[in-house]
């Protein structure tokens, strides 16, 4: 369990300096830290399906989550609810689910990965000038995206 403590405050560290020297912005800290909560849900609803011979939720979704930056969360429900620790094909997948998105976040730190943040900012912001009706709502939103980009 220390050691995915450990992983999980070297991540947020990370996550923390990357924002303060402007490489990445505050909002993919809070994507994470939402997407992580999810998967963290849907393992704690597996698990409690296993307990109770309910249906499961499918491990494609589990690792999709994952992929998509809930390795996290994934990880800590791994450890805290003793859920999909046994099965080695599944901690496989899971692992290389957590090298993509590190090896995603290194990307972010380099020249190339700098253009490619500035383009996918900017059609978040494109996005919500043109779907969000409410000023009150798309002024806030647009201040998260906006902050500490390049």
């Amino acid at each position: 369990m220390k050691s995915v403590n450990t992983i999980i405050c070297l991540l947020i560290l990370c996550l923390g300096m990357s924002y303060y020297l402007a490489y990445t912005p505050l909002l993919l800290s809070a994507y994470i830290l939402i997407i992580s909560l999810c998967c963290y849900f849907y393992y704690a609803k597996d698990k409690k399906a296993a307990m109770t011979g309910a249906w499961r939720v499918p491990e494609n979704t589990l690792h999709l989550l994952a992929l998509c930056g809930g390795w996290p969360g994934a990880l800590y429900a791994q450890q805290r609810l003793r859920h999909k620790t046994q099965k080695t094909s599944f901690r496989i997948v899971l692992f290389l689910s957590v090298l993509a998105n590190c090896s995603g976040v290194v990307l972010l730190h380099s020249h190339d990965g700098q253009k490619l943040l500035r383009v996918a900012m900017n059609s978040v912001d494109s996005a919500l000038i043109r779907y969000v009706d409410s000023d009150r709502a798309r002024l806030p939103l647009l201040f998260i995206t906006r902050l500490r980009t390049r």
